[in-house]
């Protein structure tokens, strides 16, 4: 696996409340190889979001891949990750430095800021791993 395409992303119903997690993972020709959706327990919107990003970086690891374009609707990760924001929350700190800690991991890393319409199929993953719990 060369180049993963992943869409990400993070719920919670509450905030904090009951949370969960959405990846999917797609090969350059946009064929899915792999699905996450995990509960995580009560957590904030945010931290689920980054939870998402770590799960998917860690499958993308593990699939062998050396570059991945990331697709996420929160856009304050995706600002935070990018050097734009800084991490002000002491909760999203650890997760921030994991994330940091995974990206070296690749040749190229892309994250991007898509709209949640676009971002569909890990939403849905998301939200049934909240309801599964």
């Amino acid at each position: 696996m060369k180049r993963l395409i992943i869409n990400t992303d993070g719920a919670a119903r509450g905030n904090p409340g009951p949370a969960g997690i959405g990846v999917v993972i797609k090969d350059e020709g946009g064929v899915i190889i792999k699905e996450i959706a995990e509960y995580l327990g009560e957590t904030t919107n945010n931290q689920a979001e980054y939870r998402a990003l770590i799960a998917a970086l860690k499958s993308a690891v593990e699939l062998g891949a050396e570059s991945v374009a990331v697709f996420a609707d929160s856009e304050l990760m995706v600002k935070q990750v990018k050097g734009l924001y800084k991490v002000k929350n002491e909760g999203l700190k650890p997760l921030f430095i994991e994330v940091k800690g995974l990206l070296p991991k690749f040749k190229a890393c892309n994250i991007e800021y898509v709209p949640r319409e676009r971002n569909k199929e890990a939403d849905k993953l998301a939200n049934i791993a909240i309801d599964n719990s």
